[in-house]
């Protein structure tokens, strides 16, 4: 018996991306993955490649009939923010405004490729600037980004990062504030396991804290990123406990350390043998 229904599993495209995105695609269909998290990033699609939303839109209609040819759609569209010249924190006005806008662009192709989840992280806000001050300027900044959320009728899922990539949301209190404090019914969560583990946090807490309606997606891999059953996380004991608290989406598997980045569909093709064990 599966760990987990197969039709319940994503695979982010990003640890992909030394690879073309008809690969990655036919990865899936190897794979039996029907659910497709896009990375929003080159060599697959970035919007950052054409001039005006028509172009793009033109790009995304032939990018989701290759998708629609796999029996396959986009549970989630993941733009990339952390390697990429966005913040919600920064102290310039200008960065912050590029990053909404970005923001919107990238709802915009959720909705054609008939997708209602845009992922967003909180980013890190200069270190050698008061915490609190990048907290309250990030708060204002998805607070926008939720109100074009609003708009087109998009749900924005935030993940919980590792303090080596952030010092803003890390931990489940963190998660916690900002849905209370941006106070916008389009912000959601995602939980990512290995985060939650650093933090030393459990999948049942995010559920007593946050409620079962807020959790809209899960960031399922082994520590550090690794393929299912290479590290040392309870995976098994996870799964029990989003079974528990009643959690019926996407497990998106994000397989992403180095180490895998020269054979994704075997680290892929591992991962799910290790749930069908």
């Amino acid at each position: 018996m599966s760990l987990i229904d197969i039709n319940k599993i994503a695979a982010m495209s990003v640890q992909y991306f030394h690879y073309s995105l008809d690969y990655y695609l036919k990865s899936m269909q190897e794979n039996g993955i029907k659910n497709i998290d896009l990375w929003g990033a080159s060599p697959h699609y970035c919007r950052l490649d054409y001039n005006t939303r028509g172009e793009a839109e033109r790009a995304i209609k032939e990018l989701k009939s290759k998708i629609d040819d796999i029996g396959a759609r986009v549970e989630v569209y993941t733009p990339e923010t952390l390697s990429y010249p966005y913040s919600l924190s920064s102290p310039s006005l200008r960065l912050r405004d590029r990053t909404v806008d970005y923001f919107e662009m990238a709802m915009q192709d959720a909705k054609a490729m008939g997708c209602d989840k845009v992922f967003i992280n909180s980013g890190c806000s200069p270190l050698d600037i008061p915490r609190e001050d990048g907290w309250k300027r990030a708060i204002k900044t998805v607070k926008r980004i939720c109100k074009r959320a609003e708009d087109y009728g998009i749900m924005m899922v935030l993940e919980q990062l590792q303090p080596y990539e952030s010092n803003l949301v890390t931990t489940l209190q963190d998660v916690k504030r900002m849905i209370d404090e941006v106070d916008n019914p389009s912000l959601n969560v995602c939980i990512d396991v290995v985060a939650m583990a650093v933090a030393n946090e459990s999948i049942t807490s995010y559920f007593e804290v946050l409620g079962k309606d807020k959790i809209k997606l899960i960031h399922f891999a082994d520590t550090c990123h690794y393929i299912l059953g290479d590290g040392e996380l309870p995976l098994k004991q996870y799964v029990k406990e989003l079974e528990a608290n009643g959690y019926v989406g996407i497990i998106d598997l994000e397989i992403n350390d180095s180490i895998y980045w020269d054979d994704p569909n075997g680290s892929i093709a591992k991962s799910l043998k290790y749930i069908n064990m």
